[in-house]
């Protein structure tokens, strides 16, 4: 019996076919393959002739549950994309190249990968991988837009060193990102897998709201919607059902129901359709304080003078939640401080009737709005104080979960 044969599928164990296209993150891939087959998946390589310009096939062999594949010829099958796309439980790409994202986007099938991939009826799950310049092109986004709508999950990427030396948006998620998220998808998708918030329905809201003054202006603020998404990333990842309702253009968080809104009326209509039907409801959004009371429908002019501005209050979204939440319902408020923080922090958690409210000191170096970094305090109703001092907002997104995982405890029991 050969190695491959002995560790061939048996019982349950789900089937993953991991394609690896050609770019440098493709070393990452080895570091997938190994911790996925550790966690009892089969693991099916498939490169493309130009992925093992960057890593070779033995190593994936060595690794994977069954031989790598390169080539649609590389087999006794005739067919062995519809042989790998029938069996599959999931499909990953780690990584998706701007180029491997414009062939699956656009249905063309010229290789062992893109033919599986075309071929399967299998969730699919994307981690792009590129230089800045690239994940940023309109063409890049348009074309994982178009996978996004077709029910692709994207594992999107990080900010940090790139191929050359630069530094960046585009690096591939870290393996173990990639592994739980393909984990938590394995086990029936998010809501009915494992991990302390299994059978928990979540929902988030991120970004920051546009309030339109004229068809080309708008008043906003400098979230970024990356902490409601981590948020939401990581709910998913510890077993929760997630709706994100979010104003943010970032790639979704892999199982996570999108729900996109522009304006804080909408925002509001969004939230309070969903929030009935939730466990925990986390308003991390930035939602306008104010809107222009009247949105003129053409393009104000210099030349015609001054407009005479006149802001309106938006509802106040939180609140209306504290009032409405069912019984047990878990509510969660964000509170974006530049000065005297816990104790506009403790009125907030209070006026708002909140369980917990994430507060952050937004003039603080990077933390808060639009950087990769945060550093918040979360208040509790009952009193506790949880410090997160600077890290990552994945970091504080899981920091933020451990303080609600308890609160469900008394509701579930």
């Amino acid at each position: 019996m050969t190695p491959h044969e002995a560790r061939s599928p048996e019982g349950d164990r789900p089937f993953v076919v991991l394609g690896v296209s050609a770019g440098i993150a493709a070393y990452k891939a080895v570091e997938i393959c190994r911790r996925l087959v550790d966690a009892g998946v089969h693991v099916a390589p498939v490169l493309t002739e130009r992925a093992t310009r960057f890593v070779g096939r033995a190593t994936f062999d060595a690794l994977g549950s069954e031989p790598a594949q390169t080539s649609v010829w590389d087999e006794a099958s005739p067919i062995p994309h519809t042989r790998l796309g029938q069996r599959a439980d999931l499909v990953l790409v780690a990584p998706a190249t701007a180029d491997l994202l414009a062939r699956y986007a656009a249905g063309l099938a010229d290789d062992l990968l893109t033919t599986t991939l075309i071929a399967t009826a299998a969730p699919v799950v994307v981690c792009p991988a590129m230089h800045t310049e690239m994940w940023e092109h309109p063409s890049v986004r348009a074309n994982l837009a178009r996978l996004e709508a077709r029910g692709v999950a994207v594992v999107p990427p990080e900010e940090g060193r790139l191929a050359g030396g630069d530094t960046g948006a585009g690096r591939m998620a870290e393996p173990a990102t990639i592994v739980a998220a393909v984990l938590a998808m394995l086990e029936g998708g998010h809501g009915t897998g494992v991990g302390d918030l299994a059978g928990v329905r979540v929902l988030v809201s991120a970004g920051g709201t546009r309030e339109a003054i004229d068809p080309v202006r708008f008043i906003t603020n400098r979230s970024s919607g990356k902490q409601g998404h981590a948020v939401a990333e990581a709910a998913g990842r510890r077993g929760a059902e997630v709706v994100l309702v979010t104003t943010s253009s970032r790639s979704r968080p892999a199982g996570v129901q999108i729900v996109e809104v522009e304006t804080a009326a909408e925002m509001e209509e969004a939230v309070l359709a969903r929030a009935t039907e939730v466990d925990v409801v986390v308003m991390a959004a930035a939602v306008a304080d104010f809107r222009p009371k009247v949105a003129v429908d053409s393009k104000l002019h210099k030349a015609d003078g001054i407009p005479d501005l006149v802001l309106e209050a938006t509802n106040d979204i939180l609140a209306e939640l504290g009032r409405r939440r069912r019984n047990g319902q878990v509510l969660v408020g964000f509170a974006a401080e530049t000065e005297d923080l816990p104790e506009r922090a403790r009125a907030k958690l209070v006026a708002k009737g909140v369980d917990l409210m994430v507060a952050n000191d937004v003039s603080a170096p990077q933390v808060g709005f639009d950087h990769d970094t945060n550093a918040v305090t979360i208040f509790g109703a009952d009193g506790s104080i949880t410090d997160v001092p600077l890290a990552t907002k994945a970091e504080v997104a899981d920091a933020l979960v451990d303080c609600i995982v308890p609160l469900l405890a008394p509701r579930r029991a």
